[in-house]
């Protein structure tokens, strides 16, 4: 996959107040199988046991570097775990966004429509 094959497959909103483990699940039921065996790199705040089992659940191979203190770590695909930097670096281009960024949207529908416009124009450059 190069740079310019990148495409957002699932996005939603959470409170600031919410885990990363349980989002992450609300994620890979969303995608589903419409991606069937696809690799899914997930980042290491979604690595617990749930989230891997419910993607591979779901026919995906999660690419996850194990905690530090696992008891049994498992082995991780780091050349492929590399390519996450995508999804950061999408992050990053989003947020120069001036209404991204600062959040002056004051309703979640807005907020996720200029999301979405980001996106777009995105692509489209």
């Amino acid at each position: 996959i190069s740079a310019d094959d990148q495409v957002v497959v699932e996005m939603h909103l959470s409170g600031g107040d919410r885990f990363d483990g349980p989002e992450g699940r609300i994620s890979i039921e969303a995608v589903g199988r419409k991606l069937n065996g696809v690799p899914l790199l997930i980042d290491r705040a979604h690595e617990g046991n749930e989230n891997r089992a419910l993607a591979i659940a779901y026919g995906h191979k999660p690419i996850v570097p194990p905690k530090k203190n696992r008891k049994h770590p498992w082995k991780c695909n780091k050349k492929l775990y590399k390519r996450r930097n995508m999804v950061e670096r999408l992050f990053r281009r989003i947020k120069a966004f001036r209404r991204i960024c600062t959040r002056y949207e004051k309703t979640d529908v807005m907020f996720t429509a200029f999301i979405q416009f980001a996106f777009v124009t995105l692509w489209l450059r």
